[in-house]
């Protein structure tokens, strides 16, 4: 069964338990709703999401925030937090800018912060080298973000680093959706090496165990026992229940 039918199954199930008390009829009516329901949230792309959260993520996809300079900005700084290395690709790999875009359409709070922090990093691009930040050299991008990249530890350094505040604030954020957007990429699950949930393999206590107590596992018992040379191997049943294989 594949997930679309296992998804009718469960939900349809579930509306029919419920409303045995009203008649075969409602049971009927309400688990073919139902049904239609669950074939809409799943044709229209999106797992786990609604008709209504789907139009709503259509309608923010549709309108533009960041201009063109704004979002180049910030793809420099999410590969700057985030480069590709030996086992993965960088944040614009995973195409982590489109995600703060959505994010700041989504959550309206991250906009001003977000593009005054852009602002920030310009003019200070332009104190510093006379240029903007995305026409900075490597090394003097590396030089502002090494400048606003931790929060001050003490109130000294506080102090003395109060001209960054805005910058630190701002970078604080972008970092923070940078890793949450690469991290809930398939690309960054694979890089964690986050495999999901899995069967353990547990062939009992070890023999030298047991013999230790002067214990045994009895064959009768063993031959109940799962075989995990096939523990992966998925069960097929008949029309009417019966276990094949």
């Amino acid at each position: 069964m594949d997930r679309r039918e296992t998804l009718k199954t469960l939900l349809v199930g579930t509306v029919a338990g419920g409303a045995v008390l009203t008649g075969a009829a409602a049971c009927k009516k309400e688990a073919e709703a139902v049904a239609e329901t669950v074939e809409e949230i799943v044709e229209g792309g999106g797992y786990g999401r609604t008709p209504k959260e789907q139009a709503h993520d259509k309608k923010l996809q549709a309108e533009t925030y960041f201009n063109a300079h704004e979002m180049a900005t910030i793809a420099v700084l999410c590969d700057i937090i985030l480069p590709a290395d030996e086992v993965s690709g960088s944040a614009t790999d995973a195409e982590v800018p489109a995600f703060v875009e959505f994010m700041v359409k989504d959550l309206p709070y991250h906009q001003l912060p977000l593009r005054g922090g852009l602002m920030w990093l310009d003019h200070e691009a332009n104190r510093r080298f006379k240029t903007n930040f995305i026409s900075s050299s490597d090394a003097q991008q590396i030089e502002i973000v090494e400048d606003i990249a931790y929060p001050p530890m003490n109130e000294k350094e506080e102090k003395e680093r109060a001209p960054f505040a805005q910058g630190i604030k701002f970078f604080s954020r972008l970092r923070n959706l940078t890793l949450t957007g690469f991290y809930t990429t398939k690309m960054g699950i694979d890089d964690l090496g986050y495999v999901g949930n899995r069967p353990n393999i547990w062939d009992g206590v070890p023999d030298e165990v047991l013999q230790k107590h002067g214990l045994a596992y009895e064959e009768d018992w063993l031959a109940k026992c799962i075989n995990q040379e096939t523990r992966m191997e998925i069960a097929e049943w008949d029309a009417d229940g019966n276990l094949l294989t």
